[in-house]
């Protein structure tokens, strides 16, 4: 029945709702698109909308829509006959001690909406950021700050009762007796009074949460050995005992935590890498042993968790990541929303991102991997959709580079799968340029086909006539344990790990899709890290780089990491026995392909003295500035690029350099012209 609703609503003319999408002078986007380039600043625009959240009663939507560059939180009626939001919160993202900006948001019954602020403080002397919980009342138009006092660096909403408008929070707390431990309070929205629920324990740095509201199981880890400790009861009556006390020195996140606690007595739903692949399996918490045989899992990739129920206390589905993000369920309703949706929008391209309870009301997300998306709102009583707002609204609905997932072979044998993106107004796919575009991390994370993985400078790139290359080198996540352990092998970082990038270069130019000599290499953070290590080591392999946020010298940052991560925690990142001979600022000597060096000053996670350390170095070995490097530091920048103005002069920074180093269209290329730029910015 759901099927036939959804064919029948689609027919229908579907309007977004009134100045939350794009405006009519835009809608024509689609058609101007494949006429011509999309500007390259128009990827670097913030989202114009985010995370729509419905309420409790399905009648109210929560949510973030960016104007003028800057993000704003807010909410409206569904069912207004004019909806229009009103906002009551700014999310630019802080930059000097004492800023703040909006984080996630959530419902707390139907007439409260409660969010994190996250404030930037000086911590120890070193940068670091805060959260804080506020309420905002529709009714009243109140904010109020939630239990600031004695609340420490963070404070989360762990469980919600919808009817009583109640919430159990965790905090790390400024108590004297308990300074930094993890505490459970519980707030009552419409009284405003706060008790207590778990006091702090020693031991204990995270706290979880049954569907019946009681604190159940508690978490810490030493810094100094790194052992990860779980403690576990029955009830709330019973005493926390110690199940699980171990280190992993894999960094592969092998201990066991639970996702759903089980009606059934010390019973939980819990993932695993035990056998090599991260599984879903049923565990008994106080033996920690697994009962029976996996309850989901995926051949050959990891399962990313599981989807708890509306009572948290059975499992709605099973969320995973094969080549894009997708979502299997369980729950026979929503499985069959799910199936209608893909119906109607074309399977692989819908998420199920926010419902009501009752399951009457949904918001899926529609995009493709060469698509920036769309929100819809979908009633299943009435089988209505409507089209809530896209993501870039520049863009709306166009359907730009084709992305696509490749395996290649790297020199050593090892198949490793690379996001590839080609370029559009290039069909011929034979002899192109090419820029290969590593992820950061770089432990434990990979790239998909999602159009927004590490932001779309993918798509940006193919726009300008490149062929993009994403390469999960060994090291990333997603594709077992075994996976990730190749990459942190001392041969691994910044040495085989590297080659996986070159070898990228061989493998598609052997295929004569590229040109080998017209390649570049580009990212971020580690991405920063790996795009110099090649300008540095493999000059022949790179005309350019283009290095932003990266580490350069991984001596200075294991010592940085030591102070502020912990003694263990520090080797998450270098696993090298010659931290020196991988990094790019100690060998500075010599040739080096030309580099684009970009760096935050206010970056809280890779301090601005690795940048400036390798450009001093560069200077020190005779590198001309403007010739031989060029050197970017933004004022306003962080490790998150926020702000249209910061993330749009990365792009266009590197547009150029890519212009003058390795150009896109060259006389010998068939289409030696590249399409004139049709779609630019909105004013």
């Amino acid at each position: 029945m759901l099927k036939k609703l959804m064919v029948a609503a689609l027919l229908a003319t579907t309007a977004a709702v009134p100045g939350m999408a794009q405006t009519e002078d835009n809608r024509d986007i689609v058609v101007t698109a494949k006429k011509g380039r999309v500007a390259t600043a128009v990827f670097a625009k913030e989202r114009f909308m985010q995370s729509p959240r419905l309420s409790p009663d399905g009648k109210k939507i929560a949510l973030m829509m960016t104007a003028n560059g800057v993000d704003n939180l807010g909410w409206y009626d569904v069912d207004s006959a004019s909806p229009k939001p009103e906002f009551f919160a700014k999310a630019q993202e802080f930059r000097e001690a004492g800023d703040r900006t909006v984080g996630g948001w959530q419902w707390v019954g139907n007439r409260t909406i409660v969010f994190t602020l996250a404030s930037r403080e000086i911590i120890g002397g070193q940068r670091g950021d805060v959260t804080r919980l506020v309420a905002y009342n529709i009714e009243t138009k109140k904010l109020t700050p939630i239990a600031w006092e004695d609340t420490g660096s963070y404070a989360n909403i762990e469980y919600v009762d919808h009817d009583e408008e109640f919430a159990l929070i965790q905090r790390n707390t400024l108590k004297d007796q308990a300074f930094g431990r993890a505490e459970v309070i519980r707030f009552d929205f419409k009284t405003g009074k706060m008790s207590m629920v778990q006091r702090p324990n020693l031991e204990v740095s995270n706290w979880y949460i049954d569907g019946k509201g009681v604190v159940r199981a508690g978490s810490g880890y030493d810094s100094k050995t790194g052992k990860e400790r779980l403690m576990y009861r029955s009830n709330e009556k019973e005493v926390l005992k110690t199940v699980q006390n171990a280190a992993d020195q894999t960094f592969t996140e092998a201990a066991i935590y639970p996702s759903v606690f089980l009606d059934e007595p010390d019973m939980a739903i819990a993932t695993s890498n035990k056998d090599g692949f991260r599984k879903v399996y049923k565990v008994n918490m106080k033996t920690m042993e697994i009962v029976g045989p996996p309850m989901f899992q995926l051949k050959g990739y990891d399962v990313d968790g599981v989807i708890p129920n509306e009572d948290q206390n059975n499992v709605a589905g099973y969320s995973f990541t094969t080549t894009r993000s997708g979502a299997r369920f369980t729950d026979p309703k929503l499985a069959e929303i799910q199936a209608a949706l893909n119906e109607t929008f074309g399977a692989g391209k819908v998420t199920i991102s926010s419902t009501d309870r009752g399951d009457n009301r949904v918001i899926a997300f529609v995009g493709a991997p060469n698509q920036a998306g769309a929100y819809y709102l979908f009633d299943t009583v009435t089988g209505k959709i409507r089209l809530l707002g896209y993501l870039n609204a520049i863009l709306g609905e166009a359907e730009l580079n084709p992305t696509e997932t490749i395996i290649y072979k790297a020199s050593d044998g090892m198949d490793i799968p690379a996001v590839v993106t080609w370029p559009r107004h290039r069909p011929h796919r034979k002899n192109l340029p090419v820029v290969v575009l590593p992820h950061g991390g770089p432990f434990g994370v990979r790239d998909t086909e999602n159009f927004y993985t590490e932001a779309s400078w993918h798509q940006a790139l193919a726009e300008l006539g490149y062929v993009v290359i994403k390469p999960n080198y060994r090291g990333s996540g997603g594709y077992g344990r075994e996976f990730v352990k190749e990459g942190r092998k001392p041969t691994g970082y910044g040495k085989r790990m590297q080659d996986d990038k070159n070898d990228a270069v061989t493998w598609f130019a052997a295929q004569g899709y590229i040109d080998p000599k017209r390649a570049c290499i580009m990212g971020w953070s580690y991405g920063g890290y790996a795009a110099a290590r090649g300008a540095q080591r493999d000059p022949d392999v790179w005309r350019c780089a283009i290095a932003g946020a990266g580490v350069y010298d991984m001596a200075m940052m294991n010592r940085w990491d030591a102070n502020n991560l912990g003694e263990f925690s520090s080797k998450f990142q270098d696993t090298s026995d010659d931290p020196n001979g991988i990094s790019s600022a100690q060998n500075t000597d010599g040739r080096w392909a030309p580099i684009l060096i970009v760096a935050g000053l206010r970056d809280a996670r890779i301090p601005i003295e690795q940048s400036r350390t390798l450009v001093s170095r560069l200077k020190g070995s005779g590198k001309k500035e403007d010739i031989d490097f060029r050197y970017i530091e933004q004022p306003k920048g962080t490790h998150n690029l926020p702000y249209e103005d910061v993330h749009i002069e990365w792009l266009t920074e590197t547009e150029a350099w890519l212009r003058r180093f390795n150009p896109a269209y060259i006389e010998t290329d068939p289409d030696k012209e590249p399409p004139v730029v049709v779609t630019a910015e909105l004013k």
